[in-house]
């Protein structure tokens, strides 16, 4: 056998499967191989037949027809690279399916789901059918996107990723059976009710390979990615201390709708009141900017200011984070005058302060007075959350060490699990590391 007429069909084969694993595996997963990966491109998506049978077609007119003419060989494989380049830039929306419709924000994806070209809406699961046609009707869904069982849903769309909208206590169990079924999850922050569940989750995403990642609305603020970007350069100098401020009136207060109150002001599903609902932002937000470290030791202190509005749950907390050389003053309440979300960070450069969705205030070390800029707008790819969630299984974003990340979260978790036990006792308490 002449091994140098079979150099084009050996080059030819490998760019195949190069292709394949590149263009599609890695892209579509974010990294992630395996049988429950295969089975799915292959049963629900199209596009992978298709390419498959463009690089089988370009594989064989190759070998068949520039056996033993170099130059031509080299266009072709170059062609071929070209082809595997462009049929990745394409990608189709991914297929997501809502679980749950109890939190409030599930109306927020609705209405933007219209204007969205990162995700198609396969499945909606809610036990509640009274509350499933309340939003069919309003926002025009096919009745035959509803299921009131989450194991039928998956086993019969198997959808690339679920948003979750249940109660915070329900996350693990949801983020448990789509990770047995190869899903990946996007829940509503914080990542859990408990330390306990959170630690569950992130042993079934690591053992199942799916991504675990948490949405918060303050991640898509260009004004907070401008500090990062400040604190990153070195502007503000070492960090010394963070104020958070984070909440609103209240949630009975801003009118939450009634199936949202009801969990939302329970301890056991939502972990706490004003604590977790809106000490998670700051935690997140602090977490990041301390690149995953979590703090030394949490002092909270809780109070019910409105108790015949929220008899069970606080509705107003501070919790102070200490670290080796910097602290962190967190101030989620339901007791604001108006809805508030912002940060103060200090260095020993200078300080920023966010000013809403995307300015900052800015002053650094030997400057009279400060000036206010407009921060630069947020990358397309992650500028909100289900754009973000396409580029992280796709494989264009790494969201490692990000706002969204599952170990950033788990960092949020012992925020705000110590912060919890430091209000119930009165007491510091000292956070040790988790366990790997």
């Amino acid at each position: 056998m002449d091994c140098k007429r079979n150099v084009p069909r050996h080059l030819a084969i490998f760019g195949t499967i190069a292709f394949l694993y590149f263009a599609l595996f890695r892209r579509a997963s974010g990294g992630m191989i395996g049988i429950d990966l295969i089975a799915h491109f292959t049963t629900h998506n199209v596009l992978w037949w298709v390419a498959l049978a463009l690089c089988i077609a370009i594989g064989l007119f190759i070998t068949r027809s520039w056996s033993g003419k170099p130059v031509r060989l080299a266009v072709g494989c170059a062609m071929l690279f070209l082809f595997s380049v462009g049929a990745t830039g394409g990608e189709a929306p991914m297929r997501v399916a809502l679980v749950g419709l109890v939190h409030g924000h599930a109306k927020g994806f609705l209405r933007a789901l219209p204007g969205n070209d990162s995700a198609t809406l396969v499945a909606i699961v809610e036990p509640q059918e009274a509350l499933a046609k309340e939003y069919a009707a309003k926002y025009g869904l096919d009745s035959k996107l509803f299921y009131t069982d989450l194991e039928r849903m998956l086993v019969e769309q198997h959808p690339d990723a679920v948003l979750v909208y249940t109660a915070i206590a329900d996350h693990r169990k949801v983020i448990e059976t789509a990770a047995r079924h190869g899903v990946s999850s996007m829940v509503e922050k914080p990542l859990s009710s408990t330390l306990e569940d959170a630690m569950a989750i992130r042993a079934i995403a690591r053992a199942k390979h799916v991504q675990v990642l948490v949405n918060y609305e303050t991640t898509w603020y260009a004004s907070n990615r401008e500090v990062f970007v400040e604190a990153g350069q070195g502007k503000l100098g070492e960090i010394r201390k963070v104020v958070i401020h984070d909440g609103h009136e209240g949630p009975k207060e801003i009118g939450v709708e009634p199936e949202f109150l009801s969990w939302l002001t329970d301890p056991v599903k939502n972990g706490a009141g004003a604590l977790f609902d809106f000490g998670c932002y700051g935690a997140d937000l602090m977490t990041v900017l301390m690149h995953g470290e979590a703090p030394i030791s949490v002092t909270a202190v809780t109070q019910t200011d409105k108790p015949e509005i929220y008899p069970h749950v606080d509705d107003d907390a501070t919790l102070i984070l200490r670290y080796a050389k910097a602290q962190a003053v967190l101030m989620p309440s339901w007791n604001w005058s108006f809805s508030r979300k912002d940060m103060e960070v200090y260095g020993t450069g200078g300080y920023a302060i966010t000013v809403g969705t995307d300015r900052v205030r800015v002053r650094y070390r030997g400057q009279d007075a400060e000036s206010q800029t407009t921060a630069a707008p947020l990358v397309k790819a992650e500028s909100n959350s289900l754009r973000y969630l396409a580029a992280v299984l796709h494989g264009h974003v790494d969201p490692d060490g990000d706002l969204s990340s599952l170990d950033t979260n788990m960092v949020v978790m012992q925020i705000l699990d110590a912060g919890l036990r430091s209000a119930q006792t009165g007491r510091t308490v000292e956070i040790a590391p988790l366990s790997k």
